[in-house]
């Protein structure tokens, strides 16, 4: 159509965090990783999708990335996955 203009990707994606967890006991890769898949299970049902994820064995840190409507989308999607809530969570923009 003539004159319609059509939002680009980055117009009507949802917002970016980046998510914290200051210690999670027993932390191995092998944990972590379930715990992403069973957070890529259940994100679909809040509109969350878990892009990628960090962490530290030694001291127990996380970090997730996550595009989600709202905060509490990821959180919901956390509590339900496996219940290891974020002990911070910022909106974050990625940079060229």
């Amino acid at each position: 159509m003539i004159g319609t203009e059509h939002p680009s990707a980055a117009e009507v994606s949802m917002p970016l965090y980046l998510d914290e967890h200051e210690f999670v006991p027993g932390l191995t890769g092998a944990a972590v990783a379930d715990a992403h898949a069973r957070d890529m299970e259940v994100g679909p049902k809040y509109g969350v999708t878990y892009l990628r994820y960090w962490y530290d064995e030694a001291t127990g840190k996380v970090f997730c990335l996550v595009d989600a409507p709202s905060p509490q989308a990821a959180e919901d999607t956390h509590r339900e996955a496996h219940g290891l809530l974020a002990d911070r969570l910022v909106e974050v923009q990625e940079g060229a």
